[in-house]
């Protein structure tokens, strides 16, 4: 197996982990949570719970770009992200991008706190608010998914 075959099988386990924990969260997490817990407990029990998630996202993350960035480097393939047939190559860095962001720089900064002061006057209209990001979240990353693996295999 040659080092970009490792880095592409690489590359695919991260994602599956990292966009399979966000699908878990989305569809499974938050609605047992709103469920379960009044709405003036749904945030501090959301959080807590994913911060336990926090941790495998980061991880692979960090696997994803850096063996996306090791295939593109390799593959000499940047100029992939000028052309439009490979539209995918650019969603991919952008939700890797977005979720890098929140993870490493938003969360640990201000956006927990933020989270938890809001809740505290609006525990509903907060919830509902991280309802909404994970299905946004969730749905760009399953259309990147999707165009990439249909770009690469001919689509």
């Amino acid at each position: 197996m040659d080092d970009v075959t490792l880095a592409r099988a690489l590359h695919v386990v991260g994602v599956v982990l990292w966009i399979g924990g966000v699908a878990f969260v989305t569809t499974v997490l938050l609605p047992a949570v709103a469920r379960l817990k009044t709405p003036g407990e749904r945030v501090a029990f959301f959080e807590e719970i994913e911060g336990r998630f926090a941790w495998q996202a980061r991880g692979t993350t960090l696997l994803v770009g850096a063996t996306g960035f090791y295939m593109t480097w390799v593959l000499d393939a940047w100029n992939r992200f000028h052309d439009p047939a490979f539209w995918w190559m650019t969603a991919m860095f952008l939700v890797w991008l977005v979720f890098s962001v929140m993870l490493f720089i938003a969360e640990p900064l201000f956006l927990h706190a933020w989270f938890r002061r809001r809740s505290a006057e609006a525990p509903e209209a907060t919830f509902r608010l991280i309802r909404r990001l994970h299905w946004f979240l969730l749905t760009i990353s399953l259309v990147t998914v999707f165009g990439a693996v249909w770009g690469v295999h001919g689509g």
